[in-house]
């Protein structure tokens, strides 16, 4: 790593450089002229006074410039990064630097005692595992898809442990814990607080900032986290981390022992007050302190009873200023104001600070300078700064990296693994790796990462708990349908997306950009991400299936379009059959078009007429008629009431049952019998198979998936689906005893 004092040094070279020049002009000048002296003749004499003078101020700018070259040895032996800051308007403010990294009783003798040493030399390092510990108040989901860049750019550097410890509200602790337990990265512990439970410590001061009361949760750490807990680095959502935060960490050593908070300088004009007229920033030392990344001594700040200092701090201030403006921050900085020495000022570039108005270029002179990108401002990627491009190319490289590679060891380090991983590892040294269907058999216990409620979620459930959330699965070759789907379907939608991490961000630039999808709330969308060679899609349905909020569920496929009004339909359908009080699964009757654009019948008797001129046509006839024939399409044309049909080998209908539904079986991936498990375990659950004489659904074309392509082609992938269609059926006799054997019988048939 390049030491950061880089730049300073090639400064001080040139004007080294600079001085030795001079100097040697000076001497030839002064050679030339005693040689002169002995050969001028008489009518020239008169002009050696001039030349003295030229001779005196070339003395006096060698003096000027040797003074200069002492003034850098000077700034280069102060403290770290700020040092190297101009002097002119305060930013840098030496003098203060000086007593907050050395303490009062070194002030005197830092620039002699420091102008001989090294900075990068005298770096202080975390020890070789050593725990590091980091908290963050996170809240809602977009903050929650924006800690997981923050996390992922730490993990990418990290040599050491790591322990998070997140402030959430419920949403965010759903979606983070659900992430971290299926990414199972070796090393990490993951710790939960309840932000509800603190937020009457900060409701009663008012607060301005966009981040509303979580923005002021960072001052209730103390209390929140563990008492044995004795430093943290506190971090904001909106971080990029461009080194290994153990360098951060090692900080702390560098504390003298009245120091309890390490903060970088604001690098905005904010607390100087000239942003705009009548501007009254809170009260700071300076340019005040950002907040964005903070070292907080737990320990100490317990000590000197930081909860009723902070409080009496804000209290005082909000007498005259009546609100927060920056949240934490505006008490953060009135605090440091009274009591500076408890303040330790860290190098700029640890929060280079990419706000409007910024002074952050001052921080860095090349790439390895920095270390924290700090998106501090409302506009995030649309900030303007110089080197804006660089820094957005380094978060995006971190928003869309594979997380899974991020799942390494820290060799050296022992760590205690999750009873969850622990498991997983068990389970694959139990596989026979010569097995012909190991892959598939490896497939089925693979735990994929799964981030829960990617975008803004909201449901608010019916009070005739009748209500239903279609249910369905998809990957990126499908999102043209999702708008035509919420077009036709207005109630609640449940949907998981298998996606790579670069996919799901394309995914969400689609979604933000869609008038359509923008608009709807209560569509659930959640990311399970790509792993291994097969498509998992009875996983992907589960993950869509259990993350359901109502009652009951119509658990289809994205390729289809219900009917205009199904919604209603089915709500009615459910009181009407006495579903709460009874074990059915009522089928939607499904059809296809081969056409890409079609006029959607607004009727069953359109959708008739349509299917007698040959525009649409019973599902899947024509290739798999074994998959809907007891549906019976031929008694539902002049059906007025619900019909049951019994269960056939192979039948695969789309349903609406209970959520308490069983799960589909996940060692069915890829292409083939996926559904038609399903189908067959809730008839041994003994469901009623109902027909919705007045419901029905279309399949619109599509290019064949890559799945199905390989089930054609390969004979061992047909030879594993079989042999685990045998294996399924054992274990459907295991749990349901005889009644079972029908499936078995059933299947030998055929």
């Amino acid at each position: 790593m390049h030491c950061p004092c880089r730049g300073r040094l090639k400064l001080l070279v040139v004007s080294l450089s600079f001085v030795i020049l001079l100097t040697w002009l000076y001497l030839l000048v002064g050679n030339l002229e005693n040689g002169r002296s002995l050969l001028l003749s008489p009518c020239l004499v008169e002009s050696t006074d001039a030349r003295l003078l030229e001779r005196e101020v070339l003395e006096s700018r060698v003096r000027e410039v040797e003074e200069e070259n002492r003034q850098i040895r000077l700034q280069l032996s102060q403290s770290q990064g700020v040092a190297a800051q101009p002097q002119e308007g305060n930013y840098g403010n030496q003098q203060w630097v000086a007593s907050a990294d050395t303490g009062p009783e070194d002030v005197e003798n830092t620039a002699e005692e420091r102008s001989n040493q090294s900075e990068c030399a005298r770096s202080p390092t975390a020890e070789k595992c050593e725990l590091i510990h980091v908290a963050c108040v996170c809240a809602g989901h977009n903050a929650s898809r924006d800690v997981v860049t923050l996390v992922k750019s730490i993990l990418f550097h990290r040599r050491n442990p790591l322990h998070f410890h997140f402030i959430t509200d419920t949403v965010a602790n759903q979606i983070l814990s659900t992430l971290f337990q299926s990414w199972m990265v070796p090393s990490v512990q993951v710790s939960f607080y309840d932000a509800d439970e603190l937020k009457s410590e900060v409701s009663w001061i008012p607060n301005k900032h966009y981040s509303g009361i979580y923005g002021l949760m960072k001052l209730t750490l103390t209390k929140a986290l563990p008492s044995d807990l004795s430093k943290v680095i506190v971090l904001d959502t909106d971080i990029t981390f461009a080194t290994d935060i153990a360098e951060l960490w090692a900080i702390f050593k560098k504390f003298t022992e009245k120091q309890v908070i390490g903060l970088v300088e604001n690098q905005s004009d904010w607390y100087l007050g000239n942003l705009w007229k009548n501007h009254k920033p809170w009260p700071a030392l300076g340019r005040g302190f950002n907040t964005g990344v903070i070292l907080l001594y737990l320990e100490r700040l317990r000590r000197i009873g930081w909860e009723q200092m902070w409080r009496l701090t804000a209290e005082r201030e909000l007498m005259s200023m009546l609100s927060t403006s920056l949240a934490d921050q505006d008490i953060f900085n009135a605090f440091i104001k009274q009591n500076p020495v408890l303040v330790h000022q860290l190098p700029c570039f640890w929060n280079v600070q990419l706000s409007d108005h910024t002074r952050s270029e001052q921080c860095y002179t090349e790439v390895s300078d920095l270390k924290v990108i700090h998106w501090n401002s409302p506009k995030k990627l649309r900030v303007k700064n110089k080197h804006v491009e660089f820094f957005r190319n380094l978060y995006l490289t971190f928003l869309e990296y594979d997380g899974n590679l991020l799942r390494r060891e820290l060799f050296g380090c022992p760590s205690q693994a999750s009873s969850e991983s622990t498991r997983l590892q068990e389970a694959l040294e139990a596989l026979d790796e010569d097995d012909q269907c190991y892959d598939f058999r490896r497939e089925r216990i693979m735990v994929h990462r799964v981030h829960l409620y990617f975008l803004q979620y909201e449901y608010t459930p019916t009070m005739d708990n009748t209500d239903v959330t279609l249910v369905a699965q998809l990957s990126m070759d499908r999102l043209q349908m999702l708008e035509a789907i919420c077009k036709h379907w207005e109630g609640p939608i449940s949907l998981a997306l298998y996606m790579s991490d670069a996919e799901a961000q394309q995914f969400l630039r689609y979604a933000q950009a869609s008038e359509v999808l923008k608009n709807r709330k209560n569509v659930g969308y959640h990311i399970v991400y790509k792993e291994g060679q097969f498509y998992p899609v009875n996983l992907v349905r589960n993950v869509a299936l259990r993350n359901v909020n109502t009652p009951y569920v119509f658990l289809t496929d994205v390729d289809f379009l219900p009917m205009y009004g199904l919604y209603d339909y089915l709500r009615k359908s459910i009181v009407q059959l006495d579903m709460a009080n009874s074990k059915k699964a009522l089928v939607v009757p499904a059809f296809e078009t081969l056409r890409y654009r079609l006029s959607f019948p607004k009727s069953k008797a359109e959708l008739l007429s349509m299917l007698d001129m040959g525009t649409l046509y019973t599902f899947r006839y024509h290739v798999w008629t074994k998959g809907h024939a007891p549906t019976n399409y031929a008694k539902w044309r002049t059906a007025t009431t619900p019909y049951k049909v019994e269960w056939e080998a192979d039948f695969e209908p789309y349903v609406v049952v209970r959520r308490d539904c069983p799960e589909y079986d996940q060692r069915f991936v890829g292409f083939g019998w996926n559904k038609v498990s399903h189908i067959m375990e809730l008839d041994a659950q003994e469901y009623d198979l109902m027909v919705l004489p007045n419901a029905f659904m279309i399949h619109m074309p599509h290019a064949p998936s890559f799945d199905i392509s390989k089930f054609r082609s390969s004979p061992s992938y047909r030879y594993c689906l079989t042999t685990l269609k045998d294996e399924f059926h054992q274990d459907l006799s295991r749990k349901y005893g005889s009644a079972a054997l029908k499936y078995l019988t059933a299947q030998r048939n055929i």
